[in-house]
C-alpha cells in the first residue's frame, strides 16, 4: 500500500535504551541529539549500540582502521585517568558516559581515521585529548 510506514521496532527500542542511558550518564541533550544522528547515519555504529544494549558490553568487532568499541572504551579511561591525575578509575567514575563518549570517538573516527589513528597510538599525555 502506497503511503504505509514501516517502522523499525528495533530501532524506537534502541533510541528508548539510549535515552535512559543518557540520563544516567548525566550527558546534555545536544551531546545526546548529535550522537544518536551519528549512530542512524552509520550502520555499523548502530548495529554496535543495539549490541551493547542487549549484552552491555562490546561486540569485539572493528569498525574502522582496525578499531572497535573497546579500544575507544579503553581510550575513554584513560583520558578520565589523566584528567583526574588518579592512574586509576575511582567510584566517581561514570562507566555509561565513558561508553557514550566512546561511541562519540568511534563516530569522529569514522569521519577522521588519520587523526583518532594518531591519538590511539601516541604514547600517553595531555596533549592527546
Amino acid at each position: 500500500m502506497a503511503g504505509d510506514i514501516l517502522l523499525d521496532a528495533r530501532r524506537i527500542l534502541a533510541f528508548d535504551a539510549f535515552c535512559k542511558l543518557g540520563d544516567y550518564a548525566g550527558r546534555d541533550k545536544e551531546f545526546l541529539d548529535n550522537l544518536w544522528n551519528e549512530l542512524v547515519e552509520e550502520p555499523k555504529l548502530m548495529k554496535e549500540f543495539m549490541y551493547y544494549i542487549d549484552n552491555h558490553n562490546f561486540s569485539g568487532e572493528e569498525i574502522c582502521r582496525g578499531y572497535g568499541m573497546t579500544d575507544l572504551y579503553v581510550f575513554q579511561m584513560s583520558r578520565y585517568n589523566l584528567i583526574r591525575d588518579s592512574g586509576k578509575n575511582t567510584a566517581a567514575c561514570n562507566k555509561e558516559s565513558m561508553v557514550l563518549g566512546a561511541f562519540h570517538d568511534m563516530a569522529c573516527m569514522i569521519k577522521d581515521p588519520e587523526k583518532y589513528v594518531k591519538k590511539l597510538s601516541d604514547g600517553p599525555g595531555m596533549d592527546r585529548l
